[in-house]
């Protein structure tokens, strides 16, 4: 059975080809809205949380501040309205998924830069 869901997964699933990050990382997701018969696309820029799962299920959670409110969504790998992601700084974190980060402010709320090629 669960090679029958691999199989349908990698054969009907489209894959968009987004950059490698992961968390520390400093990202811009961009994302279409429908209002009405309206489309437009929309940007969240923020520190990448954690990525979590794999295949088709993956979802990654990016933390903003919006004043002095952090703001934290949740977006899936495959969802259609995904249209690009730009890593916009490469961070270096010791942990794969940094919820500690959620209690930090000034400049302890910073994250080492690596330079990536």
């Amino acid at each position: 059975m669960a090679d029958l869901v691999k199989f349908v997964q990698d054969e009907f699933v489209t894959r968009k080809d987004f950059p490698d990050f992961s968390a520390g990382d400093t990202i811009t997701v961009y994302y279409e809205i429908k209002e009405g018969s309206k489309t437009r696309t929309q940007h969240y820029r923020g520190v990448v949380i954690q990525r979590k799962g794999s295949g088709s299920t993956e979802t990654f959670t990016i933390r903003k501040m919006s004043g002095t409110v952090g703001v934290e969504r949740i977006f899936p790998v495959n969802l259609p309205a995904l249209q690009k992601i730009e890593v916009n700084k490469a961070g270096q974190v010791r942990r794969a998924r940094i919820y500690y980060f959620r209690g930090l402010t000034g400049k302890k709320a910073r994250i080492k830069e690596v330079r990536r090629k």
